[in-house]
């Protein structure tokens, strides 16, 4: 309520009350008689629900008078006040965002601003939940005491940007958003979600590395200040003995110390003795040790100043870091969007939101991920768990920000660690956290890292059209060069490595086709302007390969007059290409590596030149000289009238006798003392650099790198200066720190806002790589894993899409040979399984090098390919069909799938794919436990027989066949025999038959011992049911000449049978009848 009005304050009688009593309202409504107009009539002092404010240099919009107003017109009005504004005079202001409900707030105890700092609900028990009362979103303005005006005023551009860095900073790391700082008023302006404490505190103001500034008080401010103090303690009930404070200033008397008869402010220092730490997570005695420095510089402020000690409302940074605690639960807000290039490049931009709730059902999805350089801010979700209050904190969770291990609350089924496809599943702080949020154990957080970004749009969805423009039709362009394909032994197989080949000459086409490929991305909606740029230097990337390393097939002779008319005859597109002499080459090769420079600089001359004024004439001639366009620059100095300037720059960059001669006659005119005020500045860098003095010419002005190596290459160097020279030259001045620095595009461009975390001596542009391994081919070896990084030539720190290509053609030129790059071999092949390219990353794996230091890697990674994506390529026939032509065993395919299907519980498809890859072992032990059992007990016996049978013939190379699979088979002989078939000859008595089921029933216990835990009881049951059949059998198998011994002991052999013992009790119930008999008939002494 900034209004101010000099009208006398009409107080009439209300219904209820006197004037007095509604005069004594008003007090307590925090209506000043000398700011406000009080309008009785309109005012009903009935409304009890109004806001309490009762400080004279707070105040509210709107008003309370107005609150009141728009009651009586609107009722509810208060229910809903939209964009609700508190602040305090010359301390700062909070307007919340959206509707707020306002009835019934005592903003005395609510809101408290202090200098540099604000505190909504510093009582943490009166809090109401996020989006509450005043807990809500808002936007803070607070207005800074420091440092000091003089010193705020006398900061230079650099210094500011420091000192708004800072605040930033400052800002994320209390959870809130940046919005602004006004140097002219000091007003710091930020957003939050919602409430704690925002602000500085004295060490902070400290950490500044400001002085903090003394506020000047006349004898009436500070009597204004000592009556508003007084005033504050009135209204409060505060006029008594001030409590004891702790040394973080919190009050005491109330503490579990203080009912125990002890004094709390020992106990607190001796709890600081006795459990120091170093830690600088840890927030709670962090915050204490921190805040018994700040208790004794305000004491010594305090005793210096005479002035009373703390009162209960200064709480502490103990206090505040228990409220922070309380709102640990919830992750911080992201506000807004940024931009991928928001941020330097680094390991914690490589994270992006995995939500499972998209992901459909099936092993893939369960398995592989398709979803963090800071290029792309990193989200989290969480999966909620056993949330632990976090008022009840244990030591762990001080020293480590973990209450406990999540697997204590998950059990035996939780695990954390990296996954498949870059997916991060642990309970511990965020990738993002600021350190002011603690992460609570009981969450689970699932991050996933972003190698598929360079696929999304600037909505971050992922491109279909961009997934074929940047991975698949490079790689189809890669695979229809000339490869030369070397055979490995791995086992049995034989694995086919692939290596392409491509001569100098067919170079020039090869980038043509790639370049081609990377202008039809410029026709894809939804791209941001900085992947247009990356887009652009990819191209120039490829034009600067075609100079460099292509070569032209000599022929007839060329007459080459002078260097220049080869640059001119080049440089007209409409041209055929020349066929050239070897000793001309190099000559044409300079020429076109000026051309490409010239446009690789176009479009900085043409920025540098739209932001001139119309007066700077010779200024655009020296920008137009810094990109080679000599013709507009001769005709822009005629135009202008200076003749003589037009002749000269005719002449720039051409023999070194003009370039003599101008050097000579500047010489001339320092030697004869001549008064350079009386020629503009502009002119005489115009003549320096005619002179081919670049440096003098530069002065102290700040020129991008690739200009720079162009005026080395254009105005001081002599024009007939190889290429290897010029690169030397500039390498040489980048070692003496005079040239600027081939920092990536990126930076070049200005795509970043910052740059920190990059170095820029280490993490150069592609393009200088790339003049490097010209000059000094058989030096860059060390270079090479920094030259072909991600970081050379895009600001993704996940993305080789295109770099894994440019090395590639390297090599295939003859350019270098290095093995030694698997790092960038297996992140192309991580970006092609985050986008289910299964295929063409096991072709990327047969392009790697071979190591012979390394055996067998080829086939482990292909292996592990296979095993861990096997849904994705088995349910693609063109996919499976491009690894067959691989060349890829047909066994390593059936294994996956083996184990794929078995993984899912479809054993008989497990079993197959066992037998296509002749993994005889495990498909007996599936067969054994899992098949045969349910095909018996179901009948299809002569779908067992046929899949038993196919297993015989390999029976040598099983272990434990005859307790396996050969028991089926052996049991249908058996059975075929008892029968009377003709499937056993050799058992032609009932002896034999007896001795064969009694091996039978003895490799059907042992079988049952050497299995064991193995067998499901299905497989248990089978046998008991096959022993009863065979039981049966033998015990019908009587014959001709069986004899009482002969039934005996085929009553022997039965009572051995695995049976449950029912049935052998009613076998045995039947061998001592049969006994008894035999005894009666005497029928058994004559058998004897």
């Amino acid at each position: 309520m900034a209004a101010t009005s000099s009208d006398p304050v009409s107080v009439s009688r209300c219904d209820g009350g006197s004037a007095l009593g509604e005069m004594s309202l008003l007090k307590k409504r925090k209506i000043s008689l000398s700011t406000v107009a009080l309008r009785s009539a309109d005012y009903d002092c009935n409304e009890a629900f109004l806001p309490t404010l009762t400080y004279d240099d707070y105040y509210i919009e709107p008003s309370l008078i107005d609150l009141a107003n728009r009651e009586h017109a609107d009722a509810g009005y208060c229910s809903r006040v939209s964009n609700f504004m508190v602040g305090r005079v010359n301390y700062g202001s909070i307007r919340f965002f959206g509707e707020t409900d306002v009835r019934w707030l005592n903003l005395d105890q609510i809101v408290r601003f202090n200098q540099n700092q604000v505190v909504v609900y510093e009582d943490e028990g009166s809090k109401p939940k996020i989006g509450s009362g005043l807990n809500k979103a808002a936007e803070v303005t607070l207005v800074l005491n420091f440092p000091p005006e003089e010193a705020l005023f006398a900061l230079d551009d650099n210094g500011m940007e420091k000192f708004v860095l800072k605040l930033k900073n400052k800002t994320e790391k209390q959870g809130a958003r940046f919005i602004s700082f006004n140097a002219s008023n000091r007003e710091w302006k930020f957003a939050v979600r919602h409430f704690s404490r925002f602000g500085f505190t004295e060490e902070d103001e400290d950490d500044m590395e400001l002085v903090d500034a003394t506020v000047e008080e006349g004898p009436e401010n500070s009597r204004e200040g000592t009556r508003e103090e007084e005033k504050r303690h009135e209204n409060d009930g505060m006029m008594v003995d001030e409590p004891r404070l702790s040394p973080s200033g919190a009050v005491l008397s109330h503490s579990l110390p203080a009912h125990l008869g002890l004094d709390p402010l020992k106990m607190q220092e001796l709890r600081m003795v006795m459990f120091p730490t170093g830690e600088e997570d840890e927030v709670l005695f962090d915050s204490f040790s921190r805040q018994k420095l700040s208790f004794k510089k305000q004491a010594s402020r305090t005793d210096a100043a005479n002035t009373p000690p703390l009162t209960s409302g200064q709480v502490s940074t103990l206090q505040s870091s228990g409220q922070r605690k309380s709102h640990r639960i919830t992750p911080t807000a992201i506000w807004g969007t940024p931009s991928p290039l928001s941020s330097s490049p680094s390991s914690k931009q490589a994270l992006i939101e995995y939500d499972i709730s998209k992901t459909s059902p099936g092993p893939s999805t369960n398995i592989l991920m398709t979803q963090q350089n800071k290029a792309v801010l990193p989200r989290m979700r969480k999966i909620d768990g056993f949330r632990v209050d976090l008022k009840c904190e244990t030591p762990v969770g001080n020293l480590s920000n973990a209450i406990v291990d999540a697997a204590l609350f998950m059990g035996r089924s939780f695990r954390v660690g990296w996954g498949p496809n870059g997916l991060l599943a642990h309970s511990g702080l965020p990738v993002k956290n600021n350190g002011y949020e603690k992460g609570l154990s009981s969450l689970v957080n699932i991050e996933k890292v972003a190698f598929d970004q360079t696929v999304r749009d600037e909505e971050k969805k992922v491109k279909e059209e961009l997934i074929d423009l940047r991975f698949i039709s490079p790689l189809n362009l890669h695979k229809s060069l000339d490869h030369k394909t070397v055979s490995i032994q791995v086992g049995s197989f034989n694995l086919k490595l692939r290596r392409p080949i491509c001569s100098s000459l067919k170079l020039p086409e090869v980038c043509r086709q790639y370049i081609e490929i990377v202008e039809q991305q410029f026709d894809v909606s939804g791209l941001c302007a900085s992947d247009r740029v990356i887009l652009m230097h990819q191209v120039m990337i490829w034009e600067l390969i075609k100079v460099l390393f292509s070569e032209r097939q000599g022929s007839s002779t060329l007459a080459l007059s002078r260097v220049d008319d080869v640059v001119d005859m080049l440089a007209d597109k409409k041209m055929e290409p020349l066929d050239i002499e070897p000793e001309a080459e190099p000559f044409v090769r300079r020429s076109e590596f000026s051309s490409w420079l010239q446009e690789s600089v176009c479009h900085r001359v043409q920025a540098e030149v739209s932001r001139l004024n119309d007066g700077d004439d010779l200024i655009h001639i020296f920008s137009l000289l810094t990109g080679r366009q000599l013709d507009a620059a001769v005709e822009l100095a005629a135009c202008q009238g200076d003749v003589r300037l037009a002749c000269l720059l005719s002449q720039a960059g051409g023999s070194m006798v003009s370039r003599s001669d101008m050097a000579s006659q500047l010489e001339v005119w320092r030697s004869n003392g001549l008064d350079f005020n009386f020629i503009e500045k502009d002119r005489l860098r115009l003549y320096e650099l005619l002179a081919g003095n670049i440096q003098g010419a530069l002065h102290d002005s700040v020129l991008d790198w690739k200009r720079y190596l162009g005026l080395l290459m254009w105005y001081q160097l002599p024009p007939d200066t190889s290429l290897p020279v010029i690169i030397d030259t500039y390498e040489h001045l980048l070692d003496q720190e005079i040239a600027p620095d081939p920092v990536p595009v990126y930076i070049d461009e200005g795509l970043l806002e910052q740059a920190t975390d990059i170095s820029t001596g280490v993490h150069y542009d592609l393009a200088y790589y790339l003049m490097l391994l010209h000059a000094k081919k058989e030096e860059t070896s060390g270079v090479l894993k920094t030259m072909f990084s991600s970081f050379s030539s895009t600001f993704d720190a996940l993305d080789h899409h295109i770099i894994w290509h440019q090395r590639s053609i390297l090599e295939a030129v003859g350019a270098f040979n290095y093995k030694y790059l698997y790092v960038l071999d297996m992140s192309l092949v991580s970006q092609l399984l985050c986008l289910r390219q299964c295929h063409w990353a096991i072709y990327v794996v047969l392009n790697m090098p071979q190591d012979l230091d390394v055996p067998g890697l080829h086939a482990s990674v292909i292996k592990e390919i296979l095993f861990q994506y096997c849904e994705i390529w088995s349910s693609h026939e063109e996919q499976r069909k491009f690894i067959e032509d691989l060349g890829i065993p047909s066994a390593w395919m059936d294994e996956a799938l083996a184990t794929y299907f078995q993984y899912y519980g479809n054993q008989m498809k497990a079993f197959t794919h066992l037998l296509a890859c002749s993994s005889w072992q495990k498909a007996h032990l599936i067969f054994v436990i899992s098949i045969a059992h349910s095909l018996f007990l179901s009948s299809e016996d002569s779908r067992l027989w046929k899949l038993a049978t196919s297993l015989e013939v390999h029976k040598s190379e099983i272990a434990d066949w005859d307790l396996g699979a050969g028991i089926y088979i052996d049991f249908y002989l058996l059975r075929g025999s008892l029968r009377g078939e003709d499937t056993m000859p050799e058992l032609d008595s009932i002896d034999k038959k007896n001795v064969a089921c009694r091996d039978f029933f003895t490799r059907l216990n042992k079988s049952l011992l050497v299995w064991g835990s193995k067998l499901p009881l299905d497989v248990r049951a089978t046998y008991s049911e096959m022993a009863n059949e065979m039981c049966m059998l033998l015990m019908c198998s009587n014959g001709e000449k069986s004899t009482c011994a002969n039934q005996l002991n085929r009553f022997n052999t039965i009572l051995g049978a695995p049976i449950p013992e029912d049935q052998r009790f009613s076998h045995m119930q039947d061998a001592v009848s049969a006994f008894t008999f035999w005894l009666k008939e005497g029928v058994l002494a004559t058998d004897l």
